[in-house]
């Protein structure tokens, strides 16, 4: 094994026990992916080193790969299983979605932004996450022909919790989001069943905003 790859691979593993495993992420599908997931790939060559800091890093555009952390804490919320169907909206890096891909069935994931749309969807196909589905459109009127989901993901804070999104979900799914204004949200889980919307707030956090018709309008 190339010395790099070494180097990445004792990173991650300090990645997990340090930042992950020791704040409370116990599910093991979830602590497996970032294990395995080689986080260096999703961000420019200049910040591969910074890759596993506790801490988001820009990918340009105004965008973010978000605070390890952060990614294992929404992913565990949704309380995955294998045959899930989930969708995400701002594939961003694509590293969230590659760590939901390594735990579902499929993975749809929409950007609005053209560039990083066509960088991550190569970036996937050379690592070949096969049941990762890209669209390029305004993720947020979700993805209806593909709909009902398990989970959705949005990895933007939206002003408030997009209604199409909701209803998008199916009976028994879960939805995690950031809500809030342009500068800090509550992150939020959502649970859909039978009587309607159960919603349990997971602390407070910081995102980009979620820019399109059912979120924050472009300037």
């Amino acid at each position: 094994m190339p010395a790099n790859s070494l180097k990445y691979e004792r990173m991650r593993e300090q990645m997990v026990e340090k930042q992950i495993a020791a704040r409370g992420i116990t599910d093991t599908y979830v602590l497996a992916a970032m294990r395995k997931i080689p986080r260096h790939l999703f961000v420019s060559e200049a910040l591969m080193d910074q890759a596993y800091g506790d801490f988001p890093l820009p990918i340009g555009e105004q965008q973010t790969i978000s605070q390890p952390f952060i990614v294992a804490e929404m992913t565990q919320a949704l309380q995955l299983n294998k045959d899930d169907r989930v969708l995400e909206i701002g594939t961003g890096s694509g590293y969230q979605a590659a760590i939901l891909a390594e735990i579902v069935f499929r993975v749809y994931t929409i950007e609005r932004i053209h560039s990083i749309f066509v960088k991550t969807r190569r970036l996937f196909d050379k690592l070949r996450y096969h049941n990762i589905v890209t669209k390029y459109s305004d993720g947020t009127s979700g993805w209806i022909d593909e709909s009902p989901f398990d989970a959705i993901i949005v990895t933007a804070g939206a002003p408030e919790i997009p209604k199409v999104l909701v209803d998008q979900l199916s009976v028994g799914g879960r939805m995690v989001l950031p809500v809030g204004d342009q500068y800090s949200q509550d992150l939020i889980r959502l649970y859909k069943d039978d009587e309607g919307i159960h919603k349990t707030s997971l602390g407070g956090c910081r995102f980009v905003k979620l820019v399109g018709e059912h979120g924050w309008r472009d300037q």
